[in-house]
């Protein structure tokens, strides 16, 4: 069964990624997690509890990703092209490079939400 999903980047929210499964239909589901997290599934097994990420070869010189969502019992698993995936994570590192995620965040802002 072929569902659409987007992936989806808030500078405002630069550690996290969103993604959006069956993104064209009546009851999108949302799903939100690390950037790192997907970055790290580009190139080995990656995450623990509600998502997991992990490469695979397609025996032809490709790559695909899984990406497993949920808790037992209610887990959906899905595999996408890792070539398209790559490209937009690259994009995201255009507008906040790796390391510079906290540069842009208010702490003083955030440090009176405390108080």
């Amino acid at each position: 069964m072929l569902i659409s999903c987007e992936f989806s980047y808030d500078v405002r929210d630069p550690y996290a990624v969103t993604l959006i499964l069956d993104s064209e239909g009546e009851h999108p589901v949302r799903w939100v997690f690390s950037r790192e997290l997907l970055a790290d599934g580009l190139t080995g097994s990656a995450g623990e509890g509600d998502v997991t990420v992990w490469p695979e070869s397609d025996g032809g010189g490709g790559w695909f990703l899984w990406l497993e969502v949920g808790r037992d019992p209610h887990t959906a698993l899905f595999e996408m092209p890792a070539e398209p995936v790559t490209e937009w994570l690259l994009e995201t590192y255009g507008l906040v490079p790796e390391g510079q995620e906290s540069t842009g965040v208010e702490w003083d802002a955030l440090t009176h939400l405390i108080e």
